[in-house]
């Protein structure tokens, strides 16, 4: 009783243990490891052609309150390493049903997801506009690198390394298929040429 009272007395003579923020005049940054909603990360200045999301639909059947919704494109498209590529004609996430846990970035194989620090999306449609779909969750690379530095760099950094490995195997492949097709062919065993 001692301790909450001197806290209570304390925090109003101490600014640093004032502990009321005067919202939304005033805002405390957001932690890095912060987790509110998720959202789609995209690699090139178009959102549509550098969508990492391939749809496998793992988060989908993985999320326990079932509120994303993915439908599969029929056709592919490059993605922004110039690999055809599946992309998901539609990708929803319900935002009033979603509970923010961060399963789906987990499951992701892709790096495709991951959680925004953004709280503040109230609207005035309850059912219409908490349906976001992926052209509001796609984000860039670059703003999910100023919310989660250290975590981006390290995604970032295991991307290209998987990137760095296909295209050598890619390289050694095509050298030995042009060595293969380029080797003499053996003399026939009369000796005759």
């Amino acid at each position: 009783m001692a301790e909450t009272a001197r806290n209570f007395l304390g925090s109003y003579f101490s600014a640093e243990r004032l502990t009321t923020v005067e919202y939304p005049e005033e805002r405390i940054a957001p932690f890095e490891a912060a987790r509110v909603f998720p959202f789609l990360v995209y690699d090139t200045a178009d959102w549509e052609a550098g969508l990492r999301c391939v749809a496998c639909q793992i988060c989908e059947k993985e999320c326990p309150p079932k509120c994303i919704y993915i439908d599969k494109s029929k056709d592919k498209k490059p993605d922004a390493f110039g690999k055809p590529q599946f992309y998901p004609a539609r990708f929803d996430i319900d935002i009033s049903v979603c509970m923010s846990c961060q399963i789906c970035v987990e499951v992701c194989p892709f790096e495709a997801i991951k959680m925004d620090t953004e709280f503040e999306l109230s609207t005035g449609d309850r059912f219409g506009g908490l349906l976001h779909d992926r052209k509001q969750l796609a984000k860039s690379n670059e703003y999910y690198h100023q919310i989660h530095p250290a975590e981006a760099a390290a995604v970032d950094a295991k991307l290209w390394e998987g990137k760095a490995k296909a295209d050598t195997k890619a390289t050694a492949a095509a050298i030995a298929s042009a060595v293969k097709g380029a080797e003499i062919p053996a003399r026939p065993a009369g000796g005759e040429v």
